[in-house]
């Protein structure tokens, strides 16, 4: 199997960028919005405290005091990505905490003033599958008419027992009933992933991404469990340091992942790092370009890209 030509770009996966392009024939940006959600993991409707890594605070906007508008922190990002990026199209991240988790009506509101601006394409919103009623996902598939949508699904694992040991809230049956319940709507899904959970193993993220390769999914973000202080992974790892995967594994297992998902998936994001003021480990990660290029040589060493054992491994 050859790199496919659709792709329009020197890498050895499909990354957002030239996606971007080819959707849109020019630079998109996607701007974050905190628009004051919670989770039913942290408010008791599910559970309390929270997945086992997550530190609670939100976005920057939400600690530096009252939030703005919808509205005001687009057009500030919008001014900032004109000025620096010379983008032209953007999308509205709703990004932190559950951003379905609402009355329909008032999801519609923030929805609807934040496509009102100029030059936003559509919406991408940050979820859990747990929070996606049939109703939401009627008014997703209402703005997906004439708007470009991504629905982002928080999944972190397909196995149970990892869901269960950080706290996720739900078991992986959620996340399939709510993929079967969105295709066909013209939403575009993503699926967020992470690599090196409590207990797993390489080859137990490799099922994950059969699982997803297997499915009707969009687009894909896969990064590497963060310990950071303030949560309850980062107490625990404060008291006595527990062993966290290396560079070298994370690598290695994010490229035998891309060899899995076909070609037509989105990779909108290969690594992330924490907040400095409370990250923790492990230390590699803070250097993200670092990261990228290790995972660039790795498919290069390996004369391999995205897709290459697509087929095998769904056959």
């Amino acid at each position: 199997m050859t790199k496919p030509d659709f792709w329009k770009n020197t890498k050895r996966y499909y990354d957002l960028k030239s996606y971007w392009t080819n959707r849109f024939g020019c630079r998109v940006y996607k701007l974050p919005v905190d628009a004051g959600f919670t989770c039913p993991n942290r408010d008791g409707s599910v559970a309390s405290g929270g997945c086992v890594y997550c530190d609670g605070r939100g976005s920057r906007l939400r600690m530096a005091g009252p939030l703005p508008s919808v509205t005001d922190q687009l057009l500030r990002g919008m001014e900032y990505y004109r000025e620096h990026r010379r983008a032209a199209r953007f999308l509205a991240y709703f990004q932190t905490f559950t951003n379905t988790y609402a009355p329909v009506e008032h999801l519609r509101r923030l929805y609807r003033e934040a496509l009102a601006l100029p030059d936003v394409a559509g919406l991408s919103i940050g979820t859990r599958p747990d929070c996606l009623p049939d109703e939401v996902l009627d008014l997703l598939e209402e703005l997906a008419r004439d708007r470009h949508v991504w629905l982002e699904l928080g999944l972190q694992s397909i196995h149970d027992r990892t869901l269960s040991r950080i706290n996720r809230g739900h078991p992986a049956q959620r996340f399939l009933d709510a993929v079967r319940r969105a295709s066909g709507r013209n939403i575009h899904l993503c699926t967020h992933i992470i690599a090196g959970l409590p207990g797993e193993t390489r080859e137990d993220v490799l099922e994950t991404a059969r699982t997803l390769a297997a499915l009707p999914i969009n687009g894909i973000k896969i990064h590497c469990l963060l310990v950071l202080s303030g949560t309850p992974l980062g107490t625990l790892y404060e008291r006595k340091p527990f062993p966290l995967w290396s560079r070298e594994q994370y690598v290695e297992t994010v490229c035998d992942v891309l060899e899995i998902l076909p070609p037509q998936m989105v990779i909108q994001r290969l690594t992330a790092d924490g907040y400095r003021d409370i990250f923790l480990a492990p230390g590699w990660t803070v250097n993200k370009m670092a990261v990228l290029g290790a995972i660039d040589r790795e498919l290069e060493r390996r004369d391999a890209h995205q897709g290459i054992r697509c087929k095998d491994e769904n056959t």
